[in-house]
């Protein structure tokens, strides 16, 4: 007999989960999720605790060791993690930290003037989420050990031997929970990289050792430039306006601010933003406070030199080839969700406009040659726009059923609802064939590709335009083409004509390609589709399988599937059909797979590190073939071999 929760609502009914069981239970509400994004969030955690001794000025070397067996340890030179008994948990202050919530230093304003640790959860978290965590102190000429597994203490503090002379600091080695995160994922060293080259430019002056022993590597990360040399770093591959990178700092108050930019021949606008060195790829008022600032300075200078004409550059025009890194340093950081993606102190914006105005302003009245450069590269840009508008309009069809007058061969939907219109990008004219046969009229568009797309990585606004692929895709999804930013100018989201666009290409290495090319063309043009969440990408089948005399095929997505049905089967006959592209799967086929709504497989496509996202766009589609080689033998384990 069943109980009815609505009629027995009682004390019984309710549970309190006590210590670190909350976190272990909802752990997307303290990490984002459990996908590599919140895994590696467990490592930005501690890593921010140690850069927040370099901040305080205590520790000026991080080594972050990647063992074999998937753990990471960091280490640094501060003052070490403190190990007295505090008087009101009567537990050693390092067992409080890593065991209790809203518990660290950064409460205290004498603690750290600034830090990335807003909440004290932290260490917490990442050990609530772990299958072990070991954290050594050295500190008072002695070497301290404490031991945990998911959050529960299994070896208690102990003295465990003499420090070495002079050594002092806090090293933590953890391993994720299996059990949280599943047993597939593991740290990967690009991302390690990634961030830790961050905070060297953040931090100047500031050692980062990263230690790779899965791939036998070692690499330091050392700059004295801050984030000046981060602007011009990440404007790598780009032809520079001017050489040297520009360097705007100022205090107002107790706000820091910090912002390094320099000017490209690109059409990229590069801005990325940080608070008390956590990556805000959200953005929020520092980074409001920055546009601002820098328009105003623009404008107000080219007004004085006399150099506006007729069309005069917008606000997104002015910040086309720009590579700017945005960093700011604040007593009492407030942000959206403990991931910290959007900074909210208003405080933060008023003094990055101050600053940014009054420093701009002053490097462009001394430097009136690479002023008058910037504002006509701006010029150029509003008069790209104002072409890139005319085109749109030539290739928008007046009305969404008449797809006669679009290039490329789309089949459109009878619905004009958006919210439930789907636009299916097929790889190929035999495989659209299917599509187009197989699909439901009611409300999926199918839009055939001629091949493989332009690598829109190494392209401007204006080629990628010519091409006939993309003038299609444009055409089709009816809400414009935006610069590399996504120009809200250039691209309006509100005339999206489907809210879900989905990549099927074939499951092979071309389809592979072609479904890169695209995702490419997505971030680099159309990125509000994927930050609304309209971008998809099918799963079509591997292969289909039929056991016996059954007319009934079972469809399997991947090798591991098809070994464990296979093994299911025992000596029954059984015929394997390998689907090596969706031309060879007859139209009710790729309904029954790939396109029926009730049973087919979608990935929705995400944006949550925009920092990685860019960088990774780069490495695998920019001119530089050295960082697309490291990935490609960092990940070659995960690669499925064509036979």
């Amino acid at each position: 007999m069943s109980t009815d929760l609505t009629t027995s609502y009682d004390a019984s009914a309710i549970k309190v989960l006590k210590g670190l069981e909350g976190v272990r239970h909802r752990p997307a509400m303290y990490i984002g999720g459990t996908q590599a994004d919140g895994y590696h969030h467990l490592f930005k955690e501690i890593l921010d605790n140690a850069v927040d001794e370099a901040l305080a000025g205590f520790a000026t070397e991080i080594v972050t060791t990647l063992h074999p067996d998937g753990s990471i340890t960091v280490e640094d030179n501060g003052r070490g993690i403190p190990v007295d008994i505090m008087p009101e948990e009567q537990k050693p202050a390092v067992e409080v930290i890593y065991t209790v919530l809203h518990a660290g230093g950064k409460f205290e304003e004498g603690a750290y003037k600034v830090s990335g640790g807003l909440h004290g959860v932290g260490a917490s978290v990442v050990n609530a989420l772990s299958e072990f965590t070991r954290v050594e102190v050295f500190r008072d000429g002695k070497h301290h050990l404490i031991e945990f597994s998911r959050g529960e203490v299994t070896r208690p503090l102990q003295v465990v031997g003499e420090a070495p002379k002079g050594k002092r600091g806090t090293r933590v080695t953890f391993l994720p929970d299996p059990q949280i995160f599943g047993s597939e994922q593991k740290f990967e060293a690009s991302r390690l990289r990634v961030r830790l080259r961050e905070v060297s430019f953040l931090v100047a002056g500031l050692k980062l050792v990263f230690k790779d022993e899965i791939h036998q590597k070692e690499e330091v990360f050392f700059d004295k430039g801050g984030v000046a040399s981060f602007a011009k770093f990440r404007a790598d591959g780009e032809e520079l306006l001017y050489d040297k990178p520009v360097l705007l700092q100022g205090q107002v108050e107790a706000v820091g601010v910090e912002v390094g930019l320099v000017h490209t021949k690109g059409y990229s606008a590069d801005l990325v933003s940080f608070a008390n060195m956590i990556p805000t790829v959200d953005g929020g008022t520092h980074v409001s406070g920055f546009k601002t600032a820098y328009t105003r300075a623009i404008n107000t200078y080219a007004k004085k030199a006399g150099l506006v004409k007729d069309l005069e550059p917008t606000g997104d025009d002015l910040l086309e080839g720009l590579s700017c890194v945005i960093s700011v340093k604040i007593p009492q950081p407030q942000f959206e969700g403990q991931t910290k993606g959007k900074l909210l102190n208003p405080e933060a914006g008023t003094a990055v406009s101050r600053v940014v105005y009054e420093k701009f302003s002053e490097y462009l009245e001394e430097n009136p040659r690479i002023a008058k450069m910037i504002y006509e590269k701006a010029q150029r840009a509003a008069q790209a726009r104002e072409a890139a508008r005319k085109a749109r309009e030539l290739v928008r069809r007046a009305n969404p059923l008449e797809s006669d007058d679009l290039p490329g061969k789309l089949a459109d939907c009878q619905s004009e609802d958006p919210a439930e219109a789907e636009l299916f990008i097929v790889e190929g004219d035999s495989a659209g064939g299917s599509a187009k046969s197989g699909r439901d009229r009611r409300f999926q568009a199918i839009l055939p590709l001629r091949g493989k797309i332009l690598n829109v990585e190494k392209a401007g606004l204006n080629k990628a335009l010519k091409n006939a692929e993309v003038r299609a895709m444009v055409a089709a999804i009816g809400a414009g083409i935006g610069g590399k930013d996504n120009e809200e100018a250039h691209f309006n989201i509100e005339d999206l004509r489907y809210h879900k666009i989905i990549i099927m290409t074939d499951a092979d290495v071309d389809g592979s390609h072609i479904r890169t090319l695209l995702l490419t063309f997505f971030y680099r043009y159309m990125r509000p589709i994927i930050e609304r969440g309209y971008l998809y990408v099918a799963q079509p089948p591997l292969y289909g399988l039929r056991v016996g005399k059954s007319k009934q095929m079972e469809y399997i997505f991947d090798d591991e599937a098809l070994k464990k049905a296979l093994a299911n089967i025992g000596d029954k006959p059984y015929e394997i059909q390998r689907f090596k592209g969706l031309g060879e799967m007859n139209a009710e086929q790729l309904w029954e797979t790939t396109m029926d709504p009730a049973r087919r497989v979608l990935k929705k496509v995400d944006m949550k590190d925009a920092s990685y996202a860019a960088q990774i766009f780069d490495d695998l589609m920019g001119s530089d073939v050295q960082p697309r080689r490291e990935f490609i033998e960092e990940n070659a384990r995960f690669a499925r071999i064509e036979v």
